[in-house]
């Protein structure tokens, strides 16, 4: 009874100082009740919860609070049928139960406390409220949930599996707008080839169209936020497609700087933010991301924190517990397209690079001269490098300075593009 009193005590301290500070008292809004419903809340905590600490994010800067349910929104905003109680994550039991259904290759959040951290590092994007989110494979849907108590206002959940649709479908109708689910997995967004496209596959302008989601200029704020796991299955050829996608202006990133909140594998992650110099992960792959996008690495989360799913034997575990998922948010830059590169030439600059680093201790006048013999020379000059300058030592902002060099010079043809080396012969990108 005394820890009851003293919870209670604490709520209401709590709620009348976030409603004094946001200078109003909205219409309806009960601060006992309001404490009722969180103390109701905490009462109910099964026993593996109560007394279990919840995780900190290194990065969060503080202890994770779920004070939506008494919370007075500083934009007026509600959720109307969550106004005073939150969504119920439910237990990891619960939902490693119901994420099990899937029958194939797959990585779940099924931890509440793993949700919040997320819904931490998302806080500034929420609050901002500019942005759709779209949640890639939200399975259970407890990532779903953390984001719509967070105050998301608009989450767009993009299930590929079956399964899984009938409850978060359920979810969406208790709502008021602010989710829409779709049977699409975003992994499989405008696939090769053209014709009738049968869910989970999808084209991107089906998508935004339904969801009414038009185009804006590249130089406005980014439209749509995507959320989720990269598939371990495909992982990098994912990537691939879409730094061609973000080069050409295809895809997603025809409606604009589409920006990616991900979790990515520890190896790719590495690879993705790689300098110059380290020859072994320093790639084409380094160079055209770091190029094209800010990269912000916002949490690392140990592999045993997310339930692995296979298709043969069900619940899995990691081969090797060390690894870690990287939250990472990668925004295309402002100012990546000008006069000299635009979504016209921007594959012929990602071939460009791509053969430039199929071998990082070449020279790189070779290359160039390659391409246009005698131009080497000029345009070396012109970058400010020796003439025993390797492609692995270049940077991703000096190959972008030599593309608009050899636009500006007409001395080079696209014919090259024919005789691409491919760095790996297993995925077929470099």
């Amino acid at each position: 009874m005394v820890a009851r009193r003293g919870n209670m005590t604490y709520v209401v301290r709590l709620a009348n100082r976030i409603a004094k500070q946001s200078g109003q008292q909205h219409a309806g809004f009960n601060v006992t009740d309001a404490c009722a419903a969180q103390l109701s809340l905490i009462s109910r905590k099964t026993p593996s919860q109560a007394g279990k600490p919840e995780r900190i994010s290194p990065s969060s800067g503080g202890v994770q609070r779920n004070l939506s349910a008494v919370a007075v929104p500083l934009q007026g905003q509600f959720r109307p049928l969550c106004r005073y109680d939150p969504l119920d994550l439910g237990d990891v039991d619960e939902n490693t139960q119901k994420a099990l259904a899937c029958k194939h290759l797959r990585r779940f959040i099924v931890d509440p406390s793993l949700a919040r951290i997320v819904t931490d590092h998302l806080a500034g994007d929420i609050d901002d409220g500019k942005a759709v989110i779209f949640e890639c494979n939200p399975g259970p849907g407890v990532l779903t949930r953390a984001l719509l108590n967070r105050g998301a206002q608009r989450v767009v959940a993009l299930e590929g599996d079956t399964n899984f649709l009938p409850e978060l479908k359920e979810l969406e109708h208790k709502l008021d707008g602010q989710l829409d689910v779709v049977h699409c997995d975003f992994f499989k967004l405008d696939p090769i080839g053209h014709g009738s496209m049968k869910p989970p596959a999808m084209y991107s302008e089906k998508l935004f169209s339904d969801l009414a989601i038009s185009e804006v200029p590249w130089s406005a704020d980014v439209p749509v936020k995507i959320v989720g796991i990269f598939s371990q299955r495909n992982e990098k050829n994912i990537l691939w497609k879409l730094i061609y996608n973000l080069f050409e202006r295809r895809s997603i990133f025809h409606y604009g700087r589409v920006e990616l909140i991900m979790f990515i594998s520890q190896k790719e992650y590495t690879k993705l933010v790689t300098p110059p110099r380290d020859y072994k992960n320093y790639q084409a792959f380094s160079v055209l991301w770091q190029m094209a996008c800010d990269i912000e690495l916002l949490h690392e989360e140990p592999l045993s924190s997310f339930l692995t799913v296979t298709k043969k034997t069900g619940k899995s575990s990691s081969k090797n517990t060390s690894d870690n998922l990287c939250l990472v948010r990668i925004t295309p830059r402002e100012e990546l397209f000008n006069s000299h590169l635009t979504p016209l030439n921007g594959s012929t600059l990602v071939l460009m690079v791509k053969q430039c680093l199929a071998k990082r201790k070449s020279k790189l006048i070779e290359q160039i001269n390659s391409w246009s013999p005698g131009s080497g020379s000029e345009l070396i000059s012109k970058l400010g490098f020796l003439d025993d300058t390797m492609t692995g030592d270049v940077y991703p902002d000096e190959f972008k300075r030599l593309f608009e060099l050899m636009e500006q010079s007409g001395n080079f043809t696209e014919s090259w593009l024919y005789e691409e080396t491919l760095e790996s012969t297993n995925t077929g990108h470099a």
